[in-house]
């Protein structure tokens, strides 16, 4: 099978890579003012109730997590370009679509196409990284792409903050618009990329082998465990701090600074220290282990503020070592000509932690107090500490596999 064309001339990597950032924050500025205020919008005009926006949003991400292998093995078979190009489209359609919803059915409907869109691009993307830069690379420029991202959030974070100052429907719809015509803007900078070589040949066994690899499988599931730090300084340390600490409510927006800021001064440190699959095993055990403090320490912020911003910085540096290790991981265990496939596939555990994540952890840690903490730190620990032998596994897979070829 001739796998996508990964050897381009260094200029054109290069390139490559700047076109790859300046997509990422073109459409991440619009994601940061959604993420920061959607909510009330759905809430306040549009008149849903939060069970509703919930169910809305869980069912979107759902059917996103199912629809994301399938997209990315069609950027396998089509070239990751043009099905980038098409996702980024049809998510400015959507976003363009919230403005105009009025009740639950239409904010349903759009939940889902968000939902597919955007996790079939997460996929597409990748692919694309695959093919753009070598793999020795691919580690070091997926940690400048998240450092892309998280500025552009920090910065749509602050317009959606005007906005919710506001608080008029004309402010919520201009935000919709701008995150509509970031994707229109990403859309049309990855059309300057160069249209890679798709996959060749159609033999059956070629299609979603993804889903029949059972050690891929496996380090997909450790790495969605680890992703469920996700919510916690959205939704499960504000909860905390309002219930259990005498913390005065800014610190919830300092923590948020002290994540982004981290990740865009050090992500792209920490990635350069990860080249192998080894030392990125190493890297996502290490990570286990800082959430496991970082767990420690904010079970401790009922006695003092202050333990706030000490496991902030300690989730993050775990979110850093593990963000790391799992590119490595993903991008090393996949077949060259599946990349898409692979990487939809591997992007289900973001899917699954944004869906379960809130709900479980709030059960957890609001629930359980210090020992739910200390319970839920041994479960980051203990994945982290599985994924070496985890991948360990899925290498001899691989190697048996290229040996029947």
């Amino acid at each position: 099978m001739t796998a996508l064309t990964l050897a381009a001339p260094a200029g054109r990597r290069g390139s490559g890579r700047r076109v790859l950032a300046q997509a990422q924050f073109a459409n991440s500025v619009g994601d940061g003012a959604y993420l920061v205020a959607s909510a009330f919008y759905f809430a306040k005009v549009v008149g849903l109730p939060p069970a509703q926006i919930g169910i809305g949003l869980t069912a979107g991400w759902a059917v996103g997590m199912v629809a994301g292998v399938p997209l990315g093995h069609l950027a396998d078979r089509r070239g990751p370009r043009g099905v980038a190009v098409a996702l980024a489209v049809a998510t400015a359609v959507a976003v363009a679509s919230f403005a105009l919803v009025r009740s639950f059915v239409p904010f349903l409907l759009v939940t889902c196409l968000y939902g597919i869109a955007q996790t079939g691009l997460s996929a597409a993307r990748q692919a694309l990284l695959a093919g753009l830069v070598p793999p020795a690379e691919r580690t070091a420029a997926r940690a400048m792409l998240q450092a892309t991202l998280n500025g552009g959030l920090a910065a749509g974070a602050g317009l959606g903050g005007i906005a919710l100052w506001l608080d008029t429907p004309a402010a919520y719809t201009a935000l919709f618009a701008l995150d509509a015509a970031g994707f229109l803007v990403a859309a049309a900078l990855l059309l300057r990329l160069p249209a890679l070589r798709p996959a060749g040949g159609a033999s059956p066994s070629g299609r979603l082998t993804v889903l029949r690899d059972r050690p891929y499988a496996l380090v997909t599931l450790i790495n969605a465990v680890l992703l469920f730090y996700m919510p916690l300084l959205s939704v499960i340390v504000p909860l905390w701090i309002a219930g259990r600490t005498s913390a005065p409510s800014w610190v919830v927006a300092a923590l948020l600074l002290v994540n982004t800021g981290s990740v865009l001064a050090f992500q792209v440190r920490v990635a350069r220290r990860v080249r192998t699959l080894r030392e990125a095993s190493a890297s996502v055990r290490r990570a286990g282990l800082m959430m496991l403090a970082a767990c420690a320490v904010f079970a401790l912020s009922a006695y003092g503020w202050p333990y706030l911003l000490l496991g902030a910085a300690l989730l993050v540096w775990g979110e850093m070592l593990l963000a790391a290790g799992a590119w490595e991981i993903s991008f090393g265990l996949a077949p060259d000509d599946r990349q898409g496939q692979y990487q939809g596939f591997f992007g289900t555990g973001t899917a699954v932690a944004r869906m379960l994540g809130p709900v479980a952890l709030t059960t957890l840690v609001l629930g359980g107090g210090t020992l739910g903490w200390l319970a839920l730190g041994a479960m980051f620990a203990a994945a982290g500490a599985a994924m070496t032998p985890a991948v360990r596994w899925a290498r001899r897979s691989a190697s048996r596999s290229a040996e029947r070829a």
